[in-house]
């Protein structure tokens, strides 16, 4: 259950979701039952420090199949600039469009910057229960460091890892 205060904490179920990825492909929360995901919020497509961050986790696609994790970015983008960015990119990793309603799921997960109409660096790491077992965030000019999110995934239980 969700802390009266609205954000999800670590140990809570993560709240459900329905969102588009770049290709228009429905993604649920449901989906993600049976193995841990890496869902990563961040503000906007094709901005500088964005783009260095997402960067930096395609390359460790390797490390996150290795350890049975799926990896999901969120933005409040419109799935067309998410296709064209991940086309631009080569990315392969579900990016998903909280377009519309614009930031649900990143006001779900208490992420939401009401003033700046867009999601906070904040990225949910979740078990195969589909509980929150870490959370990692950073300043919106600071990118969430590559090695936490390698750390996150080895402090999962032994049944969630591969």
């Amino acid at each position: 259950m969700i802390p009266a205060a609205g954000i999800p904490g670590i140990g809570d179920p993560a709240p459900a979701f329905e969102l588009s990825n770049q290709y228009g492909e429905t993604v649920r929360s449901a989906d993600l039952a049976g193995a841990p995901a890496v869902l990563v919020f961040y503000p906007f497509a094709f901005s500088r420090v964005c783009s260095g961050e997402l960067e930096a986790l395609a390359g460790l696609e390797p490390e996150f199949s290795a350890a049975g994790a799926r990896l999901l970015a969120v933005s409040c983008d419109a799935k067309y600039s998410l296709r064209a960015w991940a086309s631009e990119k080569g990315w392969e990793f579900d990016l998903l469009s909280d377009f519309w309603p614009h930031g649900a799921a990143a006001r779900a997960f208490g992420v939401f910057e009401e003033s700046r109409g867009m999601a906070g660096r904040s990225s949910f790491i979740l078990d195969s229960d589909g509980r929150i077992a870490q959370i990692l965030r950073s300043g919106q000019d600071e990118p969430r460091r590559a090695a936490d999110y390698l750390q996150a995934l080895s402090a999962l239980p032994a049944r969630d890892r591969n």
